[in-house]
């Protein structure tokens, strides 16, 4: 006779099942088309006064956190799915597009509307710790976003093509870094998305395996 334990193991089964069936009638251009919405209503409140009292300062954290709570994301699927069985595989490649969008309009905001003089944009860029490492996190996703079609995976290889994406790992754990580097005093939630960047980047690890004793 089936145990407690037993039911609750093939209910978790069957839920996880319907999830993954609904996940897989997700179509990813859906997700291009939701991101829009975010940053339209940042903007929505930045102009009517919902940002507070320095609107361009906000919009551009508020843009800058979705861009680090996606790419989180998106180191989260492959750990998600080989302890619960959960697959998002399918959206991982539009969720990461989605991610690199919001940084360039993170990085759009920093720009146009708060620095706003070329020539003092160098100068910050240099001189500020915080700002160099976020550049330096940008620049390795330039190549991960263009490579991220089917064209682009023929073309490489699937060796190479997966080599190169592994620039992912380095430019979350910058974006992380940055966000540290960027609060003023102790603040407690950049320093959770960091953890939790190491923790998802120490999944990715392969302990060797000891030796099997005769």
């Amino acid at each position: 006779m089936p145990t407690r334990s037993d039911r609750q193991g093939v209910l978790r089964v069957n839920l996880v099942q319907r999830i993954n069936r609904g996940v897989g009638r997700v179509p990813p251009w859906l997700l291009y088309i939701v991101s829009v919405f975010p940053p339209l209503w940042l903007l929505w409140l930045g102009l009517t006064g919902g940002l507070g009292v320095e609107p361009i300062k906000e919009l551009e954290h508020e843009l800058g956190e979705l861009a680090l709570q996606l790419m989180i994301l998106t180191l989260a699927i492959r750990p998600i799915y080989e302890w619960s069985g959960l697959n998002l595989m399918k959206l991982r490649r539009a969720i990461g597009l989605i991610t690199f969008f919001y940084v360039v309009l993170h990085l759009l905001v920093w720009l146009v509307l708060d620095v706003g003089i070329l020539s003092e944009i160098w100068a910050d860029i240099v001189k500020r710790p915080y700002i160099t490492v976020g550049m330096a996190a940008l620049i390795l996703m330039i190549p991960l976003a263009i490579t991220s079609n089917n064209l682009s995976l023929r073309k490489l290889g699937p060796k190479r093509w997966k080599r190169l994406h592994q620039l992912t790992y380095a430019a979350a754990l910058l974006g992380a870094l940055h966000y540290v580097m960027l609060a003023k005093g102790f603040q407690l939630e950049p320093l959770i998305y960091l953890g939790i960047v190491l923790l998802l980047l120490a999944a990715r690890v392969k302990l060797p395996r000891k030796a099997a004793t005769a």
